[in-house]
């Protein structure tokens, strides 16, 4: 239960911090943060939580890690589902309480930050560029993820080298599809939007959880200290 609380509140944490400097801070008149600025809030947030709560859960705060983790060798099953609804359940409540503030001063939510393809995209890319940018960040995020937590890596710079990671990602990313490399926080934002972020929110569940099972597989298989 303490596992699944973790996971609940880091993933809360995560959606709060990264989506909440879109909706929030982004574009605020002259002094906003920006697409860069909205990058290293999700950097930021996984830093943080990796040292508060990786001891805990592992911070996975994804159903993609958590997947590919497993597919890896690195979780067990038995633990999958309670992690990927605990993960869910925080982003949700984490995507409520922006609601309520974003909605604060009258404003429509408008996109909510939530992921899309085509006209949806921020710079307009197809279904196509969206499944290569989703699959091959989120591939690339679990090999950093399973390298950097890997018994001979250096010791206790995991935290920083997936919080860099994750900032690189939505630097290339949040053109095309706003960035997801992560199920939960997809579903977080599309259950507010509706309409068409819940008629692609598929691309965003299925697309990084595959690249993050074939990345498991691959560290797996390559990589992996031999027994």
């Amino acid at each position: 239960m303490k596992k699944n609380i973790a996971e609940f509140i880091g993933t809360f944490t995560l959606v709060f911090g990264g989506c909440g400097s879109a909706l929030l801070a982004a574009g605020f008149p002259d002094v906003g943060i920006g697409l860069t600025g909205v990058s290293i809030a999700f950097g930021l947030t996984v830093l943080g939580i990796a040292y508060g709560l990786g001891h805990v859960s592992g911070a996975h705060l994804n159903p993609a890690v958590t997947l590919g983790l497993w597919a890896g060798g690195r979780f067990e099953g038995k633990d999958i589902l309670p992690y990927i609804a605990s993960q869910v359940l925080g982003a949700t409540a984490a995507a409520g309480v922006l609601y309520v503030i974003v909605t604060g001063n009258g404003s429509d939510i408008g996109s909510f930050a939530a992921n899309g393809y085509g006209e949806h995209s921020p710079g307009n890319y197809n279904m196509i560029a969206a499944i290569a940018a989703e699959f091959v960040l989120t591939f690339l995020f679990l090999i950093i993820i399973m390298g950097s937590t890997d018994e001979r890596a250096p010791s206790g710079f995991a935290g920083i080298a997936i919080g860099l990671t994750l900032t690189l990602i939505h630097l290339v990313s949040i053109p095309v599809t706003n960035t997801s490399v992560n199920p939960a926080r997809s579903i977080s934002q599309a259950v507010f939007v509706g309409d068409w972020a819940l008629s692609q929110l598929w691309l965003f569940i299925v697309i990084p959880i595959a690249g993050a099972m074939v990345a498991g597989f691959v560290y797996k298989l390559i990589f992996a200290k031999a027994e």
